[in-house]
């Protein structure tokens, strides 16, 4: 290169530098103004839910809290809260390892409906959920309830016992089981499978023996997820198992019978205590670090 290009190449660049230099601050200019856009629209939710959390938590005080806490009504609530979310929770565990695998693994006829059917307890109205378990257990089919076959046969009514409270809690929180259990094993390499079958084994054997052992973060999130959804639960509840006292009160159900009969600080008492199993079960979600997506 000559010195007359040298130095026409330098002219350029010299004119070109204030021209990028200003597209670099308008570009600085853009990325700040999204960032306060977004971080705004975003941090309007957030401030709702920390100031949700404040005005509880500065409502009750210590001794309220603790008034509330050892009432015999609201300790049998939490015993059989516990008691039902936990069946709930491995009931739906039990059904949705099963259910996820097929959906995830393979293509039948009437997948698509079976996949549409599981998600009908999400979206449903909780109290339509309550109202058809009703109806289903006092229905007669070929002339005979299954209320009364339960009755008549194992001596143990379903309707409005503790029971109901279980099935009520396993009819919402299997759907949210299984869903997560369908992402674990999308994540899980097939082939794995595919050749321990060209070795030899069954369905079953490569089900039991290659896909069961790797998806056991996504079965504890699954299971603490049906958990959490089950403590939450309260329309199919009180339909179908009532909310009486001493029988088949849960936590849900005795914020609704406190604030029924005015007593709003135990209300509040019980939804702070709700609140910290919540807080507790996502920090359980988090230790686990599954990297799971619903």
């Amino acid at each position: 290169m000559n010195n007359r290009d040298r130095k026409s190449t330098t002219a350029s660049e010299a004119s070109d530098s204030p021209s990028q230099q200003a597209r670099g601050e308008r570009r600085r200019r853009t990325d700040v103004s999204f960032f306060i856009v977004m971080g705004g629209i975003s941090s309007c939710f957030i401030l709702l839910i920390v100031l949700l959390l404040l005005a509880d938590l500065r409502f009750a005080s210590l001794a309220e809290f603790k008034a509330a806490l050892f009432k015999p009504e609201i300790q049998f609530a939490f015993q059989l809260t516990i008691l039902s979310c936990t069946v709930a929770a491995l009931l739906s565990i039990w059904v949705a390892t099963p259910l996820g695998y097929l959906l995830s693994r393979y293509r039948f006829p009437g997948r698509t409906l079976i996949d549409t059917i599981v998600d009908i307890p999400i979206v449903l109205p909780p109290l339509v959920l309550g109202l058809s378990l009703l109806i289903l257990f006092h229905q007669p089919f070929f002339g005979w309830e299954i209320e009364a076959w339960m009755r008549d046969t194992v001596g143990f009514p379903i309707t409005y016992r503790w029971p109901a409270v279980v099935l009520a809690q396993f009819s919402v929180a299997c759907a949210f089981a299984v869903r997560t259990m369908r992402v674990t094993f999308d994540q899980i390499d097939p082939r794995a499978e595919e050749v321990a079958r060209t070795l030899g084994c069954t369905r079953g054997q490569a089900f039991l023996q290659i896909a069961f052992p790797q998806a056991w973060r996504g079965m504890i999130a699954a299971t603490t997820i049906a958990w959490a959804r089950a403590l939450g639960e309260f329309g199919p509840i009180l339909v179908f198992a009532g909310a009486t006292r001493m029988r088949t009160e849960v936590l849900s159900t005795t914020v609704f019978l406190e604030l029924s009969i005015g007593n709003l600080d135990a209300a509040v008492a019980v939804s702070l205590l709700m609140v910290a199993m919540a807080v507790l079960v996502l920090v359980v979600l988090r230790l686990l670090g599954t990297g799971l997506t619903s």
